[in-house]
């Protein structure tokens, strides 16, 4: 049965560039998309009472395809080299550190609270306190907004907050019948229990339960979400294919540029040093458009082109209070100044979290779209951006499924990703706040702005979107 969303969108009136579909094909991977560097004069959005937190530096160890480099590492293995990466970049003092907070979506069983153990092996003193949190794609922001809090209510004046993700080897159960059999067998006093019990075994208790990127709740697949999504909002295979390519062509310069600052190099055990993402693949159209769909058969639009793909990689960002930051002597670069967390209907609008949480954080910080500067949002498929993209710009989406008198309207694409994003760089499911984070920063102060809007979608229906200010220079 059609969702109520999709056949509303049907009908869904739009702008003339959009119906004209002009709005993916104008996406040149040029240097018209490198916005020039302009002085701001904007105010600053300090609060009087209100602690100032500031982001000294953020760290990533290169984000990898999975099965590749990172393949026989545990994800605490990461997290623990990009915390040494950031303590190396920082020289902060381990003992100077109140807190530590990681995010990550598949847990290793073993290392259920990976954060403790990470900040363990990277040489933390055992006294402090470190915890784990989940909440999918944006576990990282939710690590990093954590972090605020405590720092804001004065628990707290040095936080590291980060993210990890290793795909290459997720957790694989046993069916659900064989795990209650081998639990009872467990509690089995005699040798007669015990072969009772065994006999009871079949063989089809032997299929394993493998792991799914799927809603609990809807038991559909993230992809199939995304072609769903797309088709609802008429985004043609051709926009999604060309906003994959802007995607790979700009990381893939920014990466020969040398702006992807926060990437930290990681000796991997037994393995030569990783410097450098590995998934940032520049194609042709041609070459895109021969890849069939990878969720609905066959005429879905989503692909593993224009897709993020399955990525291991970790990621740590060193936050304080302003106070304690200037009185070590660090330069901070920004601000993390106002954020929020948004949460809709997991089925019909599983990925429209940008679209929901910017104009709650845009008036939460008192600031129009034409004030932000530099805009980070996170890319699970290229679809998902543009249905995002075509949302905002929609007076009829903004007052039938917002309560919003009018729409907010779409970033400008010269201010938009222009380093790349998730569908070239990776995305590491728990650590990919912190990149976007960071590497909003890092734009302000290369292109002169001052606001920078940091956005993502979530599994669950949920999303995340932070004002980060750049710090005067």
């Amino acid at each position: 049965m059609s969702s109520m969303l999709s056949s509303a969108l049907r009908n869904l009136p739009v702008s003339s560039a959009w119906a004209a579909g002009a709005f993916a094909r104008s996406f040149s991977c040029s240097s018209q998309f490198q916005a020039a560097a302009q002085p701001k004069t904007k105010k600053t959005l300090g609060k009087t009472g209100v602690k100032n937190v500031v982001v000294v530096e953020g760290v990533r160890i290169p984000f990898l395809q999975s099965g590749t480099s990172y393949a026989d590492l545990m994800p605490h293995d990461l997290a623990r080299a990009a915390l040494q990466g950031l303590l190396t970049r920082t020289s902060v003092p381990r003992d100077v550190v109140d807190y530590i907070v990681y995010g990550t979506v598949i847990q290793e069983v073993k290392t259920s609270n990976v954060a403790r153990e990470a900040a363990l092996g990277a040489g933390f003193s055992d006294k402090t306190p470190a915890h784990t949190v989940t909440m999918a794609c944006i576990s990282s922001n939710q690590a990093m907004t954590t972090g605020v809090g405590l720092i804001a209510a004065g628990q707290c004046d040095v936080v590291v907050a980060g993210g990890v993700e290793l795909m290459s080897d997720v957790p694989i159960r046993h069916s659900r019948k064989m795990r209650k059999t081998m639990l009872t067998l467990n509690r089995a006093k005699t040798l007669g229990q015990k072969l009772s019990l065994i006999s009871k075994i079949r063989p089809d208790y032997f299929a394993p339960e493998l792991p799914a990127v799927a809603e609990f709740s809807t038991s559909e697949t993230m992809g199939h979400s995304a072609d769903r999504l797309a088709a609802a909002f008429g985004i043609s295979r051709l926009e999604q294919d060309e906003y994959a390519l802007r995607s790979h062509t700009l990381a893939k310069k920014a990466q020969d540029e040398g702006l992807l600052q926060d990437v930290v190099p990681f000796k991997v055990p037994g393995k030569d040093t990783v410097t450098k993402d590995n998934g940032i693949r520049p194609s042709s159209m041609e070459q895109m458009g021969k890849l069939k769909p990878a969720f609905i058969k066959p005429h879905g639009t989503v692909t593993a082109a224009n897709s993020s793909f399955l990525t291991d990689g970790a990621s740590a960002m060193l936050i304080m209070s302003e106070e304690k930051a200037l009185a070590m002597g660090y330069k901070p670069k920004a601000y993390l100044r106002d954020f929020v967390y948004v949460s809709q209907d997991p089925k019909d609008q599983l990925l429209l979290g940008p679209t929901y949480a910017t104009p709650k954080v845009l008036e939460k910080a008192g600031l129009t779209l034409g004030d932000i500067d530099v805009f980070e949002f996170h890319e699970a498929f290229a679809g998902q951006i543009l249905a995002n993209m075509k949302a905002m710009d929609s007076d009829w989406f903004a007052q039938n499924y917002m309560g919003r008198k009018s729409k907010v309207g779409a970033p400008p694409l010269d201010k938009f990703n222009t380093w790349g994003g998730s569908l070239s760089l990776g995305h590491p499911f728990g650590a990919t706040g912190c990149r976007l984070v960071i590497t909003a920063a890092h734009r302000l102060k290369k292109e002169g702005g001052q606001y920078g809007l940091v956005a993502a979608c979530a599994a669950g229906g949920q999303g995340h979107a932070m004002i980060v200010e750049l710090y005067p220079q």
